[in-house]
């Protein structure tokens, strides 16, 4: 291992504040429990190993997991009570299932357990008919006990009840009857009507996997989505080019414009043409349309070579770059700054950090699916503790940043019963091709993250909740989101396993100012892309006076009742009611200030695998 290696240790086993300087005495830098500079003689053998386990599980932790069933077991173990009430749940169950699987008792009245919401795999009318019948029950019977045995028990970390949960699923999706050919009645039929050929051409789907896989190729988008023609299409410019992002102004459609321009934080995770997607779903288009001026951030797809990139870097030479690079396009306007994701994140730090610094140039925030308190984030905790975080970053140590495959695999694993066994039954035993989709295809076009920065992220955000605890600093001074004058317009969805929309809505609890908040049909990406005109859309919506009392979000759904539709015109209209004037278009960049146009949207970065 290179000197250059163990500084990166030392580097990344550092503060998580995102400041160039000495944060103040009570901002608290060091984290309790965090690794320490490597002082030990071979603490680059330690790392070396972990790095090397950790890229066979794909960066998950054994040790959390081992600790999460521990602790659940010998809590357990002295709940005689609980124990009781298993025993007698099994009982229940097990009449419940020998009723159901009576001659007659068909149909979904009769039958005692229901798959959940979000689990699409027992649809198949054939699963409504004996034998099916009794092996969908039987697995839904189990599923049920194991639900109520992760339950709350008394002095049991919450965090190990929600891992021992979370791993019981994954342990029965795997045995699933919906998994195997004799026991899926839809494969059965699929067989028999195909005469074997979807075996053949599921053999053949897996083969492409398995290599794609293993060699890690990147397939080109399919006809119909290539980037810049079908994708990510809408004309624009990039005005601005550095290391981290390039900045695309996208051309007007109307022939007068807003006077204050908007400027899209998109999220690093990955690639920002989730907003510029087809033609007829892009919010980019449907802005520029509405008669702004739109600028957007496209943000490099780190190498190795970049793993020192920090927080600092993406606020510093990302967005406030972004910024200064409008302000000279636009000269003497304000910006209507968007953040979507981690992007929102970013942007409320660089917003707080603005209005500390008396920098007055945001006409309003607009945070898209967004958190700023991470107490409630979602399934991703699930995967965060100190032992786990520490082994991701000896990997991420190792290899220069976090990749592709192990990022899309901990998504996957949160919605496994449809993200990998449903794709996996319906590809290799139904022999069904994937349809390529414009979301789909950008769900695949996943990026890296830079080691320094991903450590940063995860530990000053996630694991220490720095940013509303008031411990986060910038350029050595501590930051405050209730510092943040701009109105706010806040967006979250209701099905949002990422970003819960309770913890969206916790943005209220930490600022002051003007807010709008907005709860919409659909999941993290989908309640997002909610273009007018898309069916079986609703949307929920408050209004927060600057200085009010804060309301929390329990008996929040039951005042605010469902209006129909999008939710992107009433944002129009709350951008355009907080926009001065209209006039004429601005030039493209800005030659004269050394911004001038580059080359044609999307730019060079999109295409960076």
């Amino acid at each position: 291992m290179t000197r250059r290696a163990q500084d990166k240790a030392e580097l990344l086993a550092g503060t998580a504040l995102a400041g160039a300087g000495a944060p103040p005495a009570n901002a608290q830098v060091g984290s309790p429990g965090a690794p320490a500079p490597a002082h030990h003689l071979h603490e680059t053998m330690d790392r070396g190993v972990r790095a090397a386990a950790a890229r066979v599980t794909g960066g998950l932790s054994p040790h959390a997991f081992i600790e999460a069933w521990s602790d659940w077991a010998l809590h357990m173990s002295r709940a005689p009570g609980r124990q009781l009430e298993l025993f007698e749940r099994a009982q229940e169950n097990a009449l419940k299932l020998a009723a159901a699987c009576l001659p007659g008792a068909e149909g979904e009245a009769s039958a005692p357990f229901a798959p959940k919401a979000f689990d699409h795999r027992f649809e198949h009318p054939g699963w409504e008919t004996l034998p099916f019948r009794t092996w969908k029950q039987g697995f839904l019977a189990v599923q049920d006990w194991w639900d109520h045995a992760t339950d709350r028990l008394r002095g049991l970390e919450e965090q190990d009840a929600n891992r021992t949960r979370f791993m019981a699923r994954q342990a029965l999706d795997l045995v699933s009857p919906s998994n195997f050919p004799l026991t899926n009645p839809e494969i059965i039929e699929a067989t028999i009507r195909q005469g074997g050929r979807n075996f053949v051409e599921g053999a053949g789907h897996f083969s492409q996997d398995l290599v794609k896989t293993l060699t890690q190729r990147h397939d080109p988008p399919p006809e119909g989505f290539r980037l810049g023609t079908d994708l990510a299409c809408t004309p624009g410019s990039v005005v601005y080019r550095n290391d981290i992002l390039e900045l695309i102004q996208y051309a007007p459609t109307t022939e007068k414009v807003q006077a204050e321009p908007i400027l899209i934080v998109p999220a690093w995770i990955m690639k920002y043409y989730i907003l510029d997607l087809s033609p007829q779903n892009s919010m980019v288009k449907y802005l520029v349309d509405q008669g702004f001026t739109v600028f957007m951030i496209s943000w490099v797809n780190p190498t190795a070579a970049q793993a020192d990139l920090s927080l600092e870097d993406y606020r510093k030479r990302g967005v406030m770059a972004a910024l200064d690079a409008v302000s000279a396009i636009v000269p003497d306007q304000r910006i209507h700054a968007v953040g979507y994701c981690l992007g929102g994140t970013m942007l409320a730090i660089a917003a707080a950090t603005m209005a500390r610094d008396c920098d007055e140039r945001l006409a309003s925030v607009t945070l898209m699916a967004a958190q700023v308190d991470f107490v409630e984030a979602g399934e991703l905790l699930l995967f965060l503790d100190e032992s786990q975080v520490a082994f991701l970053e000896d990997m991420m140590w190792d290899q220069g940043y976090l990749d592709r495959p192990q990022m899309a695999r901990t998504f996957a694993a949160i919605r496994a019963e449809d993200l990998i066994y449903t794709r996996a039954v319906r590809r290799y035993l139904l022999g069904q091709d994937d349809l390529p989709t414009d979301i789909g295809v950008w769900n695949g076009d996943t990026t890296r993250m830079p080691a320094r920065m991903h450590s940063q992220y995860l530990r000053g955000l996630f694991l220490e909740n720095r940013l509303t605890a008031g411990r986060f600093a910038v350029e050595g001074r501590v930051i405050a989101l209730k510092d943040i004058s701009a109105p706010m317009f806040v967006v979250a969805t209701e099905t949002d396993h990422i970003a819960p929309w309770t913890s969206v809505y916790k943005t209220q609890l930490f600022t002051d100012n003007d807010l709008t908040f907005v709860l919409t049909k659909g999941g993290h990406n989908g309640g997002i892309l909610s273009e007018p005109g898309h069916p079986r859309r609703h949307y929920r919506l408050s209004h927060r006076p600057a200085g009010a009392h804060y309301s929390g979000p329990d008996g929040w759904l039951d005042r605010h009742r469902p209006r129909t539709g999008s939710w992107w015109p009433e944002w129009s209209a709350w951008l355009l009611a907080r926009s001065s004037a209209e006039g004429i278009p601005p030039a493209v960049g800005a030659p004269d200030k050394g911004l001038p146009p580059l080359e044609p949207a999307p730019g060079s970065y999109i295409h960076l695998m």
